[in-house]
């Protein structure tokens, strides 16, 4: 299950990679170049095969001149009232999740 999760993430970030790549007008030779990073790595992030850490996220979006969270929209933790928290995809999921389960204290 945890697996699954992750690589829903990894999935939704490689998305988000690839549709701001593009809209930058950048191959992934030429992204992996400004990010210091080899091209197979874009791939693999692109394909949802490998989940980006923290320092790639930065790498990223600065060779892009974007802010990271915009590789990181629609990805979301939502915690739970059973203290279970889940990943939450897209805008309209993540609100509708946080006012209808957020537990009251």
């Amino acid at each position: 299950m945890a697996a699954e999760r992750s690589s829903a993430v990894a999935e939704r970030f490689g998305a988000n990679l690839r549709r701001v790549r593009r809209r930058e007008g950048l191959s992934q030779e030429g992204l992996a170049v400004r990010a210091s990073l080899h091209r197979t790595e874009i791939g693999r992030l692109e394909g949802g095969e490998r989940a980006c850490r923290i320092d790639t996220l930065i790498r990223l979006a600065g060779a892009m001149a974007v802010p990271p969270g915009e590789l990181l929209d629609g990805i979301a933790w939502v915690p739970a009232p059973e203290l279970r928290g889940a990943y939450a995809f897209g805008s309209s999921s993540i609100k509708r999740k946080l006012v209808c389960e957020w537990p009251s204290r």
